[in-house]
This record gives C-alpha cells, structure tokens and sequence, in this order.
C-alpha cells in the first residue's frame, strides 16, 4: 500500500485530492496538514468527506513525518511550495507540486511571478507533468510540476496541430474559468453579488503569469515557438475551464484536416475525447472528471480555426492529473481511479 501525504489539503484541490482519492483501496492517507485547521478534523472543514473521512484531522507540516510517505501532493500558493518542497528529501518521498513555482526556468518565474526564487537547485529536477506529452519522463521523476489549468487545456488543443503544421504559430485565446480558480480564500473578485450574472476579464494586456506557461509547454510538446495572445475571464460557474483558441490554418487546410489531426493524435488517449466536428464541448459534460473534450470548427469566409477545449479546473486541470501523474510515477496504471462521467445535470 502507497502513503500518501498531503501539504494544504484545505483549499480546493486538496479537498479534490481527497474525494478522487476515496475508493484507492492501495492508498492510504498519512497526513494532511493546514496551517489555519491545524488539529481540526477534516470534516468539520468539509462535511462532504464526513462519510468517509470521519477521523481525519489536519496537521502542521513536518519535515520527518513527509519523508515517510511515498509520495506527497504540495498543494499551497505559489511562492510557499517551494520553500516547503526545499525541506522534503526527494531521495525518500516523490513530490507532485500544484503550484506554479516550478513550472517555469527561474529568471522567467521571477519576472512572471514578481517573486524571488528560493530553491532553484530544484526546476532542474521538476519534470512538467503534462501526462499525455511527458509519461516517460513523469515516470522516472521525483518532483513533477502539475501543470495550471488553463495552460492545460489550451496545450491539449494545440500540440497536435502544431506537431503536424496544420497551423500558424500566432494563436488567440479566451478562456473562461469557474470560481474556485480563483482558490478558498475569500475576496471581492469572487464574491457572490459579483459573479453571479456576470463575466468579467482579468489581468488583460498580456500580464498573466499562465503565458510563459503555455507559450513554454508548447515548445516542449510540438517543438514550436508560439506567440499567445490571452485573456482570461471569471464566469458565474463553480468549477470549469472553457478555452476557445483562434489558429490560422496554413494554406490548402480544411476543417476535416485539423479534426483529423487532433484525432490522429488522441486516438490511443484515454482522457481526451475529440468530438465530432463541429461539435462542441460543455463544461456540464466534463465537471468532476479528469477529461478534456475538444472540438473544432473553421469559419471558410475568414479562413479562422476555431478549437474549443474544456476541462474541470479542478480535475484535469488541477487534482485530476496530479493523481494521474502519481499513479506514472508508482508504476500503477495511469487511469486508475479516474475514469468516471461527468457530473450531470
């Protein structure tokens, strides 16, 4: 049986972490810790796990006890993982970090994130976990950087088109994130009198820290240098991810050839799922998964792309493929546990 630890198990993903992980039979639950429910159960917390987590109780971190565990999720702000990362011995305990400070070389990070970089001995170590792109790589890891959400569904769009030229390398993308993105912690952006009926964009003009992210995860995956235009926006849904990313077809390319393309690729992929084209994908059909569903249409009067890619911020885009890639790295199955349907209606 493989321990397991988890490190800020009181925000979102944590919580996610916990609910995926309920049925693991080969899993058991060492720690969890919180530094603002220290000593507290768990369900006090979230009355959700009640029924499963009756006794559970939330601790500091300690050093010695993480050491112990096969493997830990690190699922804290950017910023504070990495300090907490630096005292865990990766010779013991493999570590999936959630946060965003290992995602990125150190000096991008530091300008992106406005943030010091304090354990730059370690990005050269991290491995970023895009499962689909790097299973070999996550296998043998012993620190991967679970990738951001956004940034995940946008390189689940666009890597095959690339990989197969079908495309320009200058992209648009709007993408549409549900509420518990923005993390537990309350706040005027996601307060309910604010979002409810409202869309509203954020950090515009180029600023956001998940471009790099993409722009760099791109090059990994298809071996292109891509120019991405995004903006994000806050939408009145919980959770979800709905990316539309705008692409030039190259000169001669239909619709049919970027379908083909995607599905070329995914076609041996379980966690993605290609529509049928000009089919597209609702954020309904992949809430509570660890699925990305893709679409595609091509407007012939503009001659511009359009593909649709939706994922559960808090699955694949978070929680989701943190398990996917630590069940790469103990060697178990990769969809083990994770393949359910959506939550519908």
């Amino acid at each position: 049986m493989n321990k397991i630890g988890i490190i800020g198990a009181s925000g979102y993903s944590g919580l996610e972490l916990l609910r995926l992980l309920a049925p693991r039979k080969d899993i058991e639950i060492s720690f969890v810790t919180s530094s603002t429910y220290k000593e507290r159960k768990v369900c006090e917390i979230y009355p959700s796990l009640a029924s499963i987590y009756p006794d559970l109780k939330f601790t500091g971190f300690d050093a010695a006890t993480c050491n112990l565990a096969d493997l830990v999720f690190v699922a804290l702000p950017h910023g504070i993982s990495m300090e907490i990362i630096g005292n865990i011995d990766l010779n013991k305990t493999k570590v999936i970090d959630l946060s965003g400070d290992f995602r990125l070389p150190a000096d991008v990070y530091e300008k992106w994130y406005e943030n010091d970089h304090k354990a730059k001995d370690l990005i050269d170590k991290a491995v970023y976990g895009i499962s689909e792109f790097e299973r070999n790589k996550i296998k043998d890891a012993v620190l991967v950087s679970n990738p951001g959400c956004y940034p995940t569904s946008v390189i689940l769009g666009l890597t095959p088109l690339l990989k197969e030229e079908v495309i320009e390398t200058e992209v648009i993308v709007n993408s549409l994130s549900g509420v518990s993105g923005a993390g537990r912690t309350p706040s005027a952006a996601a307060h309910y009198c604010q979002i409810e009926n409202n869309i509203s964009a954020y950090k515009v003009g180029g600023v956001h820290q998940h471009i790099p992210e993409i722009e760099i995860g791109l090059l990994k995956s298809s071996g292109q240098k891509v120019g991405v235009s995004f903006t994000p926006h806050l939408a009145p849904m919980a959770r979800g991810i709905y990316s539309t990313i705008y692409v030039h077809p190259k000169k001669g390319i239909m619709a049919k050839d970027l379908h083909n393309a995607l599905e070329k690729h995914y076609e041996n992929e379980i966690f993605v799922t290609v529509l049928p084209l000009n089919s597209v994908p609702q954020v309904k059909s992949v809430t509570g998964t660890n699925f990305c569903h893709l679409g595609v249409a091509l407007d012939p009067r503009s001659n511009v792309g359009t593909i649709f890619s939706c994922i559960d911020n808090l699955g694949k885009g978070a929680a989701g493929q943190a398990i996917q890639n630590m069940n790469l790295m103990l060697d178990l199955d990769e969809d083990f546990g994770l393949v359910s349907a959506g939550l519908y209606p």
